[in-house]
C-alpha cells in the first residue's frame, strides 16, 4: 500500500507542477504574434500530450525511487525534471527562444542517459521515457524553428 501511494504522490506532483508552470507561463499573445513553421500543433494537444507524458515521468521516476537503490538513474531523473519544469519560463516567460533550445537539449540528453541507465535494471522505467523522449525531440525541432524564422 506504501509503494502505491508514493506512486500516487509522484505523479500528483509531477502533473501538479508541470500544470502549475504551465498555468503560470502561457504561451499568450507574444508566442502568438511569432513566426512558426507549418508542424506547429494546436494549443490544446500540449494539454493532452503533457499530462500523459507527465504520468509516465513520474512512473518511471517512482519506480527508479522505491527501487532500494538496484536501479540506476535518481540523479538523471531529477534533473531532466529540472529542466524540464524550466523550460516554460525560458521560453514564454523570459521570451529567451536560444536559451530554451539549449535547456529542452539538456533535457533530451539526460533523458536518453535515463534510459540508457535504466534500460538493464527496469525495462519498464526506460519504456516510459520512450515516448516523452519521441515528444522532447520534435519540440527540440519546433523550438529550432521558431527561433530561427523569428531572428
Amino acid at each position: 500500500m506504501a509503494r502505491f501511494i508514493t506512486l500516487i504522490v509522484f505523479i500528483l506532483f509531477v502533473n501538479g507542477v508541470g500544470a502549475a508552470i504551465g498555468l503560470s507561463f502561457p504561451a499568450g499573445e507574444w508566442y502568438e504574434g511569432l513566426n512558426k513553421p507549418f508542424f506547429d500543433p494546436p494549443g490544446y494537444l500540449f494539454g493532452i500530450v503533457w499530462p500523459i507524458l507527465y504520468v509516465l515521468i513520474a512512473i518511471a521516476g517512482w519506480r527508479v525511487f522505491t527501487s532500494n537503490g538496484e536501479t540506476p538513474g535518481w540523479g538523471l531523473w531529477l534533473g531532466q525534471l529540472v529542466l524540464n519544469f524550466a523550460w516554460s519560463p525560458v521560453f514564454f516567460g523570459m521570451q529567451e527562444m536560444f536559451w530554451a533550445i539549449w535547456i529542452i537539449l539538456g533535457v533530451l540528453v539526460l533523458s536518453l542517459a535515463f534510459i540508457s541507465t535504466t534500460w538493464t535494471r527496469d525495462k519498464l522505467a526506460a519504456f516510459c521515457f520512450i515516448p516523452y523522449v519521441a515528444w522532447l525531440s520534435f519540440a527540440l525541432v519546433l523550438n529550432v524553428s521558431v527561433w530561427w524564422l523569428n531572428t
